[in-house]
């Protein structure tokens, strides 16, 4: 078993990757100690992740997703369990051992991230070589993984109580002006209004017919941070407030009009992609993602892996997958263009009819574009 888990160095197929996922599930079914520290699964209900020989109780597989390493499971927003204790368990793979050693470099130093030079020669690489292996198990580059490392200091300090100037010294952050100018990719928000819970925060938002049935549309004073689908305003409504628990909601159908216009004619009438302004918060993985899908040109799609290919990160299909899933702004960062590798549509927020509506209208509209 532990041999059919390793990672390749080559790029896999979509088909790969859900073997090898499955032979972790076995794995974790039968409790194989023999492979804590290859791998850690995590849970999605209960938020903590866990070794392959943990005791619990087995979860449903619907809501396990596999990491390689404790940190990626830690980056995505699960806490390691406190019975298995999954980061004191031991990788025999050398590759992952380095990253894991790399990562925990870069989490105990606070007060100044470690350069690419510093972390190949703690874990004994070249800085090129723990590059390119960091990227292909963590997904994000050894700079990004520390920035977002730092931002997650941050908000547990303002989250603990610590006001915002005793919390950015620390996180690490050697002025406010560090932290203020990573603030609107990574909170949305000022990092003062991110201290209150975003209250203050105020969103307007605008609902509209359109060809997929209703539309909302909402967007602070920066931009847009919120489009969404459905056939019911107050469920549009109800969606836009678990997004945004702690916001000032205001429903202002004239003063989005604006905005609101240009996507319905692109929806509508076909008309060019609407540049406009975005707001949203993202981790660093997920802005690469969604950068890469704004890349994929009109009328066509791109699998998951392709997708993860294309940011030097083959093995992260998944995390793709996620990132997809967790765009707030689908249609103007074209998630729906994220198709399977065997051509299925994969997952859409606002339900597959929508996406294969959405696919078919760029289609036909290409080719009066070229």
């Amino acid at each position: 078993m532990t041999e059919m888990i390793q990672m390749a160095d080559a790029a896999p197929r979509e088909s790969d990757a859900k073997t090898g996922d499955e032979l972790r599930w076995q794995a974790v079914l039968g409790r194989e100690a023999a492979l804590d520290g290859a791998f850690v699964y995590a849970v999605r209900s209960t938020g903590i992740y866990c070794r392959p020989s943990c005791p619990s109780k087995r979860p449903n597989r619907v809501q396990v997703a596999f990491y390689e390493v404790p940190q990626a499971a830690e980056a995505a927003g699960f806490r390691a369990c406190k019975r298995c204790k999954p980061r004191q368990a031991a990788s025999s793979d050398t590759a992952l051992a380095a990253v894991r050693s790399a990562c925990d470099l870069i989490d105990a130093d606070n007060e100044r991230a470690p350069t690419l030079e510093d972390l190949a020669a703690h874990v004994g690489l070249s800085a090129s070589h723990l590059q390119r292996r960091f990227k292909r198990v963590m997904g994000v580059s050894p700079r990004e993984y520390a920035d977002a490392r730092r931002m997650a200091r941050f908000r547990d300090a303002v989250k603990a109580g610590d006001d915002v100037t005793g919390a950015l010294y620390e996180a690490g952050y050697g002025s406010s002006s560090r932290l203020y100018e990573r603030a609107g990719a990574h909170l949305g928000m000022t990092p003062a209004t991110y201290a209150k819970g975003g209250k203050g925060a105020e969103i307007r938002y605008a609902l509209a017919d359109c060809t997929y049935g209703r539309i909302l549309v909402a967007g602070t004073q920066a931009g847009i941070c919120f489009l969404a689908f459905g056939a019911d305003d107050a469920k549009l409504a109800e969606e836009l407030a678990l997004e945004f628990p702690a916001a000032a909601l205001e429903r202002d159908d004239t003063g989005l009009g604006r905005w609101l216009d240009g996507v319905l004619d692109y929806l509508n009438d076909g008309t060019p992609h609407p540049e406009l302004p975005l707001d949203v918060r993202a981790t660093a993985f997920q802005r690469r993602v969604w950068q890469a899908l704004t890349q994929i040109p009109y009328g066509e799609t791109r699998t998951y892996s392709e997708i993860a290919a294309m940011l030097g990160a083959s093995k992260a299909q998944r995390a793709v997958g996620r990132a997809c899933a967790t765009n707030p702004v689908s249609l103007l960062i074209p998630c729906h263009r994220a198709i399977r590798e065997d051509g299925g549509l994969g997952g859409y927020r606002w339900g597959l009819k929508t996406k294969e509506r959405l696919l078919a209208h760029e289609r036909k509209a290409a080719p009066a574009r070229k």
